[in-house]
């Protein structure tokens, strides 16, 4: 069957496009779009609220960021730019009075940082809180399985730390739920969440490229190890604010020092230590949120294939796939983080993913 996409812009619909691309990952703060189609004749304006939906499914509601009309010998051309919900939430910055977040929770700030949202984009009734993430994840587009095999530290006052002027409602909320082990992203349906990604479960999909040509559908893989940006160890050292003097002792815990994150999979002994004054209530788990990020960064698994969908469901991110490439020597299950939809004249309709390690945070 041929892909059916469609960009709704109220009573408006365009199905044809002469080329689109349609992002999704769940590392990237707002998710982007970009089509391109033949003039419909009618108005479309930055600032309209949209939905993307591919094989009837909603992959995208967002906001129109550029609008731009070119005319050439061979017709007129509508292109058409934007981003999910969270592109809103990236752009605005902290207003004056500064909120004092001694003693907040995070379910209190993201309310007081979120309270002047567009309400009519934004649903803040629902954002998703997820306080225990062990059992069933509810979050970007979860299709079964199940997520992080510990329970992250709870949604606990904070102790120590204050919002500046120059910070922007994004870095805020991020940094405050990155401490606490969590993602702060958006879902297809607009839904803001806060939580872990897909850690296990059965995979909803599977990528196959092997010699015999037998079953293969991978037009093309990039896959990269890199390890000078990662280490063995790492340690945060959580400082009180005003006050210059450390108290630290390899593998010691103190009162500000967190117990070292240790990646076991790093072939050689390279410790990290960093300095967090955000608060003095995490610095183990932010430890640890280091570790997996300097690991997601090196282990990068990119596979192309044709058309939108596979078994009849659109490649969805926050899934788990199963990997066979005796190409690249791969086998195994892995986290879908990040999908792009595209259309091009060369290649027609085609689908970009990236994979790694599932669980893994920022």
């Amino acid at each position: 069957m041929p892909e059916k996409v469609e960009l709704k812009i109220g009573a408006i619909k365009i199905e044809n496009f002469i080329g689109y691309q349609i992002d999704a990952d769940l590392y990237t703060a707002a998710d982007a779009f970009h089509v391109e189609f033949s003039d419909p004749g009618v108005t479309i304006k930055a600032g309209d609220s949209c939905d993307l939906i591919i094989n009837g499914d909603k992959e995208l509601k967002g906001i129109i960021d550029k609008v731009q009309k070119r005319v050439r010998k061979n017709g007129v051309f509508i292109v058409v730019e934007g981003r999910d919900l969270m592109g809103w939430v990236v752009d605005a910055y902290c207003e004056p009075p500064w909120v004092d977040v001694t003693g907040m929770k995070l379910k209190t700030l993201a309310e007081k940082l979120l309270a002047k949202a567009p309400s009519k984009y934004f649903d803040l009734k629902n954002i998703d809180y997820q306080e225990n993430v062990v059992g069933k994840f509810k979050g970007k587009k979860a299709k079964g399985g199940g997520n992080a095999g510990y329970i992250f530290a709870q949604d606990g006052a904070q102790k120590i730390g204050r919002i500046e002027a120059g910070m922007t409602v994004f870095e805020v909320l991020k940094n405050y739920a990155f401490s606490r082990g969590i993602l702060f992203y958006c879902t297809p349906e607009g839904q803001l969440i806060f939580g872990r990604p897909m850690a296990k479960g059965a995979p909803q999909y599977s990528l196959t490229m092997l010699k015999s040509g037998v079953g293969n559908n991978v037009i093309e893989s990039d896959v990269v190890y890199d390890i000078s940006q990662r280490y063995s160890k790492v340690t945060v050292i959580g400082q009180q604010q005003g006050n210059d003097s450390m108290s630290f002792a390899a593998e010691v815990n103190t009162s500000n020092t967190g117990k070292p994150a240790i990646d076991d999979t790093f072939p050689f002994y390279k410790p990290y230590v960093v300095v967090d004054n955000n608060d003095d209530q995490s610095p183990t788990q932010r430890a640890k949120m280091i570790m997996e990020k300097q690991r997601r960064e090196g282990e990068k698994l990119i596979y192309k294939v044709g058309r939108h969908q596979q078994n009849g469901k659109n490649w969805a991110i926050n899934t788990i796939c199963h990997i066979k490439d005796e190409i690249q020597g791969i086998d195994g299950d892995y986290l879908i983080y990040g999908r792009t939809f595209e259309l091009s004249k060369q290649e027609g309709p085609t689908t970009r993913l990236s994979l790694g390690v599932p669980g893994l945070i920022a």
